[in-house]
Protein backbone atom coordinates (compact mmCIF):
# COMPACT_ATOMS: atom_id res chain seq x y z
CA UNK A 1 0.00 0.00 0.00
CA UNK A 2 1.20 3.40 -0.70
CA UNK A 3 -0.27 6.60 0.32
CA UNK A 4 0.72 10.36 0.43
CA UNK A 5 1.04 12.25 3.63
CA UNK A 6 -2.33 12.53 5.40
CA UNK A 7 -1.90 16.46 5.80
CA UNK A 8 -2.75 15.97 1.68
CA UNK A 9 -5.16 14.12 0.47
CA UNK A 10 -4.44 10.71 0.55
CA UNK A 11 -3.65 8.13 -2.59
CA UNK A 12 -3.63 4.83 -2.20
CA UNK A 13 -3.22 1.81 -4.24
CA UNK A 14 -4.94 -1.80 -2.45
CA UNK A 15 -3.52 -5.16 -4.14
CA UNK A 16 -5.86 -8.50 -2.51
CA UNK A 17 -4.84 -11.76 -3.98
CA UNK A 18 -7.47 -13.71 -2.13
CA UNK A 19 -10.90 -13.17 -1.34
CA UNK A 20 -11.59 -12.20 2.36
CA UNK A 21 -15.57 -11.75 2.50
CA UNK A 22 -17.37 -9.07 4.19
CA UNK A 23 -15.15 -5.93 5.87
CA UNK A 24 -16.43 -3.38 7.58
CA UNK A 25 -14.76 0.13 7.33
CA UNK A 26 -15.58 3.22 9.17
CA UNK A 27 -14.24 6.41 6.61
CA UNK A 28 -13.71 9.41 7.87
CA UNK A 29 -12.58 11.01 4.94
CA UNK A 30 -14.76 10.88 1.47
CA UNK A 31 -13.49 8.73 -0.93
CA UNK A 32 -13.42 8.37 -4.71
CA UNK A 33 -11.96 4.90 -6.04
CA UNK A 34 -11.24 2.69 -9.32
CA UNK A 35 -11.74 -0.63 -9.64
CA UNK A 36 -8.55 -1.49 -11.79
CA UNK A 37 -8.91 -5.26 -11.66
CA UNK A 38 -11.56 -7.54 -10.28
CA UNK A 39 -15.01 -7.25 -8.86
CA UNK A 40 -16.06 -5.33 -5.72
CA UNK A 41 -19.23 -5.73 -3.57
CA UNK A 42 -21.13 -2.83 -1.42
CA UNK A 43 -23.22 -3.66 0.94
CA UNK A 44 -26.64 -1.78 1.68
CA UNK A 45 -29.64 -3.49 3.49
CA UNK A 46 -30.18 -6.55 1.65
CA UNK A 47 -29.16 -5.18 -1.22
CA UNK A 48 -25.71 -5.73 -3.09
CA UNK A 49 -24.45 -3.01 -5.37
CA UNK A 50 -21.80 -4.22 -7.98
CA UNK A 51 -18.79 -2.48 -8.77
CA UNK A 52 -16.63 -3.70 -11.60
CA UNK A 53 -13.22 -3.54 -13.51
CA UNK A 54 -12.99 0.45 -14.84
CA UNK A 55 -16.11 1.22 -12.74
CA UNK A 56 -14.95 4.55 -10.60
CA UNK A 57 -17.53 4.53 -7.12
CA UNK A 58 -17.78 7.01 -4.41
CA UNK A 59 -18.11 6.45 -0.31
CA UNK A 60 -19.65 8.48 2.13
CA UNK A 61 -18.58 9.65 5.83
CA UNK A 62 -19.46 6.40 8.03
CA UNK A 63 -20.10 2.53 7.95
CA UNK A 64 -19.05 0.92 4.58
CA UNK A 65 -19.42 -3.14 4.32
CA UNK A 66 -17.58 -4.26 1.37
CA UNK A 67 -15.84 -7.04 -0.76
CA UNK A 68 -13.44 -7.36 -3.14
CA UNK A 69 -13.47 -10.61 -5.60
CA UNK A 70 -10.28 -11.47 -7.38
CA UNK A 71 -11.12 -12.66 -10.17
CA UNK A 72 -9.50 -15.17 -13.45
CA UNK A 73 -6.75 -16.13 -11.29
CA UNK A 74 -5.63 -12.60 -10.98
CA UNK A 75 -4.88 -10.02 -8.03
CA UNK A 76 -8.01 -7.28 -6.87
CA UNK A 77 -6.73 -4.00 -7.60
CA UNK A 78 -8.08 -0.77 -6.23
CA UNK A 79 -7.17 3.20 -6.21
CA UNK A 80 -8.58 5.22 -3.74
CA UNK A 81 -8.16 9.38 -3.30
CA UNK A 82 -9.24 10.22 0.57
CA UNK A 83 -10.07 13.51 0.83
CA UNK A 84 -11.96 16.03 3.31
CA UNK A 85 -14.47 18.70 2.84
CA UNK A 86 -11.89 21.12 4.29
CA UNK A 87 -9.40 19.96 0.84
CA UNK A 88 -12.23 19.96 -1.35
CA UNK A 89 -13.12 23.69 -0.68
CA UNK A 90 -10.26 25.26 -1.14
CA UNK A 91 -9.77 22.46 -4.52
CA UNK A 92 -13.47 24.19 -5.54
CA UNK A 93 -12.26 27.92 -4.94
CA UNK A 94 -8.87 27.20 -6.82
CA UNK A 95 -10.73 25.34 -10.05
CA UNK A 96 -13.37 28.45 -10.01
CA UNK A 97 -10.67 31.44 -9.77
CA UNK A 98 -7.98 30.10 -12.01
CA UNK A 99 -10.19 28.79 -14.53
CA UNK A 100 -13.12 29.56 -13.79
CA UNK A 101 -14.68 26.29 -13.91
CA UNK A 102 -18.34 26.62 -13.63
CA UNK A 103 -19.72 24.53 -10.34
CA UNK A 104 -23.12 23.79 -10.35
CA UNK A 105 -25.07 21.78 -8.04
CA UNK A 106 -28.04 21.16 -10.73
CA UNK A 107 -28.22 17.22 -10.11
CA UNK A 108 -31.50 16.20 -8.46
CA UNK A 109 -31.87 12.48 -7.87
CA UNK A 110 -33.91 10.78 -4.91
CA UNK A 111 -31.34 7.44 -5.32
CA UNK A 112 -28.12 9.20 -5.07
CA UNK A 113 -29.37 11.56 -2.45
CA UNK A 114 -30.72 8.91 -0.20
CA UNK A 115 -27.43 6.31 -0.23
CA UNK A 116 -24.01 6.93 0.68
CA UNK A 117 -22.79 5.62 -2.22
CA UNK A 118 -22.51 6.09 -6.02
CA UNK A 119 -21.24 3.77 -8.70
CA UNK A 120 -20.61 4.26 -12.53
CA UNK A 121 -18.48 3.38 -15.29
CA UNK A 122 -15.43 5.29 -16.21
CA UNK A 123 -15.43 7.36 -18.87
CA UNK A 124 -12.22 7.13 -21.25
CA UNK A 125 -10.39 10.20 -19.73
CA UNK A 126 -11.16 9.03 -16.47
CA UNK A 127 -9.69 5.59 -17.24
CA UNK A 128 -6.62 7.21 -18.76
CA UNK A 129 -6.38 9.45 -15.99
CA UNK A 130 -6.08 6.47 -13.22
CA UNK A 131 -3.82 4.32 -15.56
CA UNK A 132 -1.45 7.43 -14.95
CA UNK A 133 -2.22 7.54 -10.74
CA UNK A 134 -1.10 3.65 -11.25
CA UNK A 135 2.11 4.53 -12.70
CA UNK A 136 2.63 7.38 -9.81
CA UNK A 137 1.88 4.52 -7.24
CA UNK A 138 4.27 2.24 -8.53
CA UNK A 139 6.83 4.52 -8.78
CA UNK A 140 6.18 5.80 -5.10
CA UNK A 141 6.13 9.42 -6.34
CA UNK A 142 3.28 10.58 -4.01
CA UNK A 143 6.26 9.83 -1.17
CA UNK A 144 8.69 11.64 -2.91
CA UNK A 145 6.62 14.82 -3.98
CA UNK A 146 3.69 15.85 -1.02
CA UNK A 147 2.46 18.21 -3.40
CA UNK A 148 1.65 15.99 -6.18
CA UNK A 149 -1.65 14.27 -4.41
CA UNK A 150 -3.09 17.46 -4.14
CA UNK A 151 -2.19 18.05 -7.59
CA UNK A 152 -3.80 14.76 -8.92
CA UNK A 153 -6.52 15.10 -6.80
CA UNK A 154 -7.44 18.86 -7.80
CA UNK A 155 -7.40 17.01 -11.33
CA UNK A 156 -9.53 13.94 -10.75
CA UNK A 157 -12.08 16.77 -9.16
CA UNK A 158 -11.97 18.39 -12.21
CA UNK A 159 -12.46 15.74 -14.24
CA UNK A 160 -15.69 14.71 -12.46
CA UNK A 161 -17.07 18.08 -12.41
CA UNK A 162 -16.71 18.17 -16.43
CA UNK A 163 -19.95 16.10 -17.05
CA UNK A 164 -22.88 16.97 -16.61
CA UNK A 165 -25.79 15.60 -14.15
CA UNK A 166 -23.80 12.52 -12.66
CA UNK A 167 -24.84 11.37 -9.66
CA UNK A 168 -20.84 10.78 -9.01
CA UNK A 169 -20.79 14.69 -9.53
CA UNK A 170 -23.64 15.44 -7.30
CA UNK A 171 -21.71 13.19 -4.31
CA UNK A 172 -18.83 15.14 -4.86
CA UNK A 173 -20.19 18.99 -4.52
CA UNK A 174 -22.18 17.52 -1.73
CA UNK A 175 -19.22 17.49 0.28
CA UNK A 176 -18.12 21.24 0.67
CA UNK A 177 -20.41 21.57 4.07
CA UNK A 178 -18.00 21.50 6.60
CA UNK A 179 -20.83 22.11 9.27
CA UNK A 180 -22.62 19.21 8.17
CA UNK A 181 -19.24 17.09 7.74
CA UNK A 182 -19.22 17.82 11.55
CA UNK A 183 -22.30 17.52 12.50
CA UNK A 184 -22.55 13.58 10.70
CA UNK A 185 -19.25 12.71 12.07
CA UNK A 186 -19.86 13.17 15.38
CA UNK A 187 -23.02 11.15 14.81
CA UNK A 188 -21.45 8.33 13.45
CA UNK A 189 -18.88 8.51 16.09
CA UNK A 190 -21.26 7.42 17.81
CA UNK A 191 -23.17 4.67 16.36
CA UNK A 192 -22.08 1.35 18.49
CA UNK A 193 -21.94 3.45 21.98
CA UNK A 194 -24.34 3.57 24.76
CA UNK A 195 -25.31 6.87 24.33
CA UNK A 196 -28.63 9.00 24.37
CA UNK A 197 -29.97 11.04 21.92
CA UNK A 198 -30.32 13.75 24.36
CA UNK A 199 -26.74 13.35 25.18
CA UNK A 200 -25.77 13.32 21.81
CA UNK A 201 -27.60 17.00 21.13
CA UNK A 202 -25.42 18.21 23.88
CA UNK A 203 -22.52 16.97 22.31
CA UNK A 204 -23.47 18.54 18.98
CA UNK A 205 -24.37 21.72 20.92
CA UNK A 206 -28.05 21.61 19.97
CA UNK A 207 -31.53 21.75 21.86
CA UNK A 208 -33.01 18.28 21.47
CA UNK A 209 -35.38 19.59 19.05
CA UNK A 210 -33.03 21.64 17.07
CA UNK A 211 -30.85 18.08 17.13
CA UNK A 212 -33.82 15.96 15.56
CA UNK A 213 -34.62 18.14 13.39
CA UNK A 214 -31.05 18.68 12.00
CA UNK A 215 -31.01 14.93 12.39
CA UNK A 216 -33.78 14.17 9.96
CA UNK A 217 -32.40 16.18 7.50
CA UNK A 218 -29.04 14.83 7.43
CA UNK A 219 -29.38 11.06 7.95
CA UNK A 220 -33.78 10.96 6.70
CA UNK A 221 -35.06 9.15 9.67
CA UNK A 222 -35.59 10.10 13.34
CA UNK A 223 -32.72 9.52 15.35
CA UNK A 224 -33.56 6.17 17.41
CA UNK A 225 -34.80 4.65 14.18
CA UNK A 226 -31.84 5.10 12.45
CA UNK A 227 -29.09 4.01 14.89
CA UNK A 228 -31.37 0.94 15.20
CA UNK A 229 -31.18 -0.19 11.66
CA UNK A 230 -27.61 0.87 11.12
CA UNK A 231 -26.84 -1.56 14.17
CA UNK A 232 -29.12 -4.57 12.80
CA UNK A 233 -27.04 -4.34 9.43
CA UNK A 234 -24.35 -4.34 11.26
CA UNK A 235 -25.35 -7.22 12.72
CA UNK A 236 -27.17 -9.18 9.86
CA UNK A 237 -23.46 -8.78 8.00
CA UNK A 238 -22.52 -10.75 11.03
CA UNK A 239 -24.47 -13.36 10.84
CA UNK A 240 -23.30 -14.29 7.13
CA UNK A 241 -20.12 -13.53 7.29
CA UNK A 242 -19.07 -14.58 10.56
CA UNK A 243 -19.64 -17.76 13.04
CA UNK A 244 -20.32 -15.84 16.22
CA UNK A 245 -23.72 -16.98 18.41
CA UNK A 246 -26.74 -14.68 18.21
CA UNK A 247 -26.34 -13.52 21.53
CA UNK A 248 -22.29 -12.67 20.20
CA UNK A 249 -23.48 -10.35 17.52
CA UNK A 250 -26.55 -8.75 19.11
CA UNK A 251 -23.56 -8.12 22.18
CA UNK A 252 -21.45 -6.66 19.75
CA UNK A 253 -23.75 -5.11 17.96
CA UNK A 254 -24.79 -3.03 20.81
CA UNK A 255 -28.43 -4.39 21.69
CA UNK A 256 -28.52 -4.64 25.26
CA UNK A 257 -30.07 -8.31 25.58
CA UNK A 258 -30.58 -11.04 23.06
CA UNK A 259 -34.53 -10.88 23.26
CA UNK A 260 -34.57 -7.86 22.02
CA UNK A 261 -32.20 -7.98 19.68
CA UNK A 262 -34.44 -10.93 18.15
CA UNK A 263 -37.61 -9.23 18.26
CA UNK A 264 -36.21 -5.68 16.99
CA UNK A 265 -34.22 -7.85 13.71
CA UNK A 266 -37.67 -10.14 13.12
CA UNK A 267 -39.42 -6.70 13.05
CA UNK A 268 -36.97 -5.63 10.54
CA UNK A 269 -36.12 -8.78 8.32
CA UNK A 270 -39.39 -10.78 8.98
CA UNK A 271 -37.55 -13.56 10.39
CA UNK A 272 -34.79 -14.47 13.34
CA UNK A 273 -31.64 -13.93 13.29
CA UNK A 274 -31.12 -17.58 13.34
CA UNK A 275 -33.39 -18.55 10.63
CA UNK A 276 -31.70 -15.43 8.31
CA UNK A 277 -28.30 -17.34 9.24
CA UNK A 278 -29.65 -20.33 8.20
CA UNK A 279 -31.63 -18.75 4.49
CA UNK A 280 -28.43 -16.98 3.67
CA UNK A 281 -25.73 -19.79 4.51
CA UNK A 282 -27.84 -22.80 3.42
CA UNK A 283 -26.09 -25.86 1.44
CA UNK A 284 -22.23 -23.48 1.72
CA UNK A 285 -24.15 -20.27 -0.28
CA UNK A 286 -25.27 -17.15 0.66
CA UNK A 287 -28.05 -15.65 -1.98
CA UNK A 288 -28.12 -11.87 -1.78
CA UNK A 289 -29.65 -10.00 -4.38
CA UNK A 290 -28.26 -7.08 -6.53
CA UNK A 291 -29.23 -3.67 -7.35
CA UNK A 292 -31.62 -4.72 -10.38
CA UNK A 293 -33.36 -7.28 -7.60
CA UNK A 294 -31.85 -10.55 -9.00
CA UNK A 295 -31.13 -13.44 -6.74
CA UNK A 296 -27.26 -13.78 -6.29
CA UNK A 297 -25.39 -16.65 -4.63
CA UNK A 298 -21.75 -17.08 -4.03
CA UNK A 299 -19.47 -18.83 -1.54
CA UNK A 300 -19.47 -17.91 1.87
CA UNK A 301 -15.59 -17.32 2.50
CA UNK A 302 -15.20 -16.83 6.61
CA UNK A 303 -14.29 -13.44 6.31
CA UNK A 304 -14.89 -11.47 9.30
CA UNK A 305 -16.99 -7.85 9.56
CA UNK A 306 -13.87 -6.29 10.63
CA UNK A 307 -11.41 -3.30 10.11
CA UNK A 308 -11.75 -0.09 10.64
CA UNK A 309 -10.25 3.48 9.34
CA UNK A 310 -9.57 4.74 5.38
CA UNK A 311 -6.49 2.97 5.13
CA UNK A 312 -7.14 -0.52 6.97
CA UNK A 313 -7.73 -3.05 3.91
CA UNK A 314 -9.67 -2.42 1.12
CA UNK A 315 -12.93 0.02 0.33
Amino acid sequence: MTAARISQPMIVKYVQQERNGIQSHQLTRHCIGYVVRGRKYIYYGDVRHVVNQGDVFYLGLGNHYTEDIPESGRMFEQIAFFYSSEQLSRILSQLNMNYQLDIRHDHRCPVCEHQSHVVMPAWSTLRNFFGSINQYLKDDLFEQDTTAALLKTTELIYLILSQKGTCLKNKVLGNTDLTQENFEQLVLQHVFEDISVEELAQKCHRSLTSFKKEFCRHFHEPPHKWFIRQRLMHARLLLISTNQSVSEIGLSSHFPNTSHFIKLFKKEYGMTPAQYRHQHRQGGVEAMEDEAGMALSFPVEGGVVAGEGEACGCL
